[in-house]
C-alpha cells in the first residue's frame, strides 16, 4: 500500500469550534441561551483565549451565535434567512466582478418571482391582499425618497413570497432582492419611473385578488422585464 494518507493536526480553534457547535446542535445550548464566558471555555477546554475567540467568530459567521461587545455571546435560532445570509458577502463579491453573473441573477429572479406570484394568486387571503395594498400605499408615500421607495418595493415582493407559507421562498426572495439592491440605480433620475412601478404593483395585486394566476404571472414578468434595466454594474452608470 503506497498511497500517502497523512494525518493533519487540527488547529486548536477548529477543535474548539467543533465542540461548541456540538453543544448547540445537540440542544445542550438552546436559542436565546448565553454562551459560557471566555474564561469558562478556556478552563473547560484547556486552551488559550485566541483559540476561543477564533472559534466564537466562526460560530458567528455561521449565524449560530450573536457576539456583542461587553456581553456574552447568545445562541441564535437558525432560520432559512440566517442560513442564506451567510453567503451574502461572497455573493456580492461575485456579482460586483461579473456582468454576466448579474444578468444571470436578474433572470433567476424573474423565473422565481413568476412562480411565486402564481402561487400567491392561488393561495392569497383577503388579509394577504390587504397587506400588499398597504405596502404599495407606503411605497406611494415614499415617492421622492429613493431609499424608502426601494425598501417598500422589496417588502412588496417579499410579501408575495410569504403568501406561499414557505419560509425558504421568503429567504430566497429577500436574498436576491438584497443582492440586487447593491446595483439599483436611482429610480428618480427619470421622471415617471416611480409611477410605472406603482401602477405595475397595483396591476399585480389586482390579478392576485381576482385569483388570476396566469394574469398575475404576465403582470409580474412585464414589471420585472421593465425594471431589470435599473440594475446595472457601477462601471455602466
Amino acid at each position: 500500500m503506497n498511497r500517502s494518507e497523512p494525518i493533519v493536526r487540527r488547529k486548536l480553534s477548529d477543535e474548539v469550534f467543533a465542540r461548541l457547535k456540538r453543544l448547540i446542535t445537540s440542544g445542550e445550548l438552546q436559542p436565546g441561551d448565553d454562551m459560557p464566558s471566555e474564561r469558562e471555555l478556556m478552563e473547560r477546554f484547556e486552551v488559550g483565549r485566541p483559540a476561543i475567540r477564533e472559534a466564537m467568530q466562526a460560530l458567528s459567521n455561521m449565524g449560530l451565535v450573536a457576539i456583542s461587545h461587553g456581553e456574552r455571546a447568545k445562541v441564535l435560532q437558525l432560520t432559512a434567512q440566517s442560513i442564506i445570509r451567510q453567503v451574502d458577502g461572497a455573493a456580492k463579491i461575485i456579482l460586483s466582478s461579473s456582468k454576466d453573473t448579474l444578468e444571470h441573477l436578474k433572470s433567476a429572479r424573474i423565473f422565481f418571482e413568476r412562480g411565486m406570484v402564481k402561487e400567491a394568486a392561488e393561495r392569497a387571503t383577503a388579509e394577504d391582499v390587504r397587506q400588499l395594498k398597504e405596502t404599495v400605499a407606503e411605497q406611494r408615500g415614499a415617492r421622492g425618497n429613493s431609499e424608502a421607495f426601494i425598501s417598500a418595493d422589496m417588502r412588496f415582493h417579499s410579501r408575495i413570497a410569504a403568501i406561499s407559507g414557505n419560509p425558504i421562498y421568503v429567504a430566497v426572495s429577500e436574498a436576491m432582492l438584497g443582492w440586487l439592491k447593491e446595483y439599483h440605480t436611482e429610480m428618480l433620475i427619470w421622471t415617471g419611473k416611480e409611477k410605472y412601478t406603482l401602477t405595475e404593483h397595483e396591476e399585480i395585486i389586482d390579478r392576485i385578488e381576482h385569483k388570476d394566476a396566469d394574469g398575475a404571472e404576465k403582470a409580474m414578468i412585464k414589471h420585472l422585464e421593465r425594471s431589470r434595466a435599473l440594475y446595472v454594474m457601477n462601471s455602466e452608470k
